[in-house]
């Protein structure tokens, strides 16, 4: 069964290599680059859920969806309008509606960064201001019981910005497992990429 990794903001591909790289993940796993995705659109999250939501549905029968952050948010809208097409869902570091004052603070702060400290190969300062503008009005709360498949919230210990969102969505999602990752920030597939591997695996194995 395909397994789609979507990853967060400011991440590449590469950002899932070390945890698909486990034998039980790596046959069929599939880490779209959400920059390319975009290309020749304008950098908005409605053209990217779009992107991502026909790439979904282009794979052959149920799939794995996993998603960290912005793909988690991207994720759970995808399993919200298309219950059928997912077999199980991870959310990392989600959030089910957006708290609007975290995304003004984040665009501040990234309004006054640097264009070099972006990375290369991954969306460029202007794009991801304007990403986020285009995210406040989400608010997936009334569409909650829409998820009908096995789903695993996972949160680092020290993401203190995204650990309430985490627990709620857990408590809100019907039978929903909660998983809060010791040691580990907000990017949990860099921070703490064997033990998510193992977390996977094991959920996967439930799930099959």
């Amino acid at each position: 069964m395909e397994q789609v990794y979507l990853h967060g903001l400011g991440q590449t591909p590469a950002s899932w290599e070390k945890v698909t790289s486990q034998p039980a993940l790596a046959e069929h796993s599939l880490c779209p680059d959400l920059t390319q995705l975009l290309q020749g659109k304008e950098t908005t999250y409605q053209n990217l859920y779009a992107a991502v939501s026909a790439l979904c549905s282009r794979c052959d029968g149920p799939i794995n969806l996993c998603g960290l952050s912005l793909g988690g948010v991207l994720a759970l809208q995808y399993s919200i309008e298309h219950p059928q097409k997912v077999n199980s869902l991870v959310l990392i570091a989600p959030q089910y509606h957006m708290p609007k004052t975290l995304l003004r603070v984040q665009n501040l702060l990234f309004r006054f960064l640097p264009s070099s400290a972006f990375p290369q190969g991954g969306l460029h300062k202007e794009q991801l201001i304007r990403l986020c503008a285009t995210m406040g009005e989400l608010d997936f709360r009334g569409s909650l019981s829409e998820i009908t498949c096995p789903t695993l919230v996972l949160c680092g210990q020290r993401d203190t910005a995204n650990q309430k969102a985490a627990r709620e969505l857990a408590a809100l999602v019907k039978d929903a497992q909660l998983h809060i990752i010791p040691g580990a920030g907000h990017e949990v597939n860099l921070d703490a990429p064997e033990k998510l591997s193992e977390l996977l695996c094991h959920f996967y194995g439930q799930t099959s």
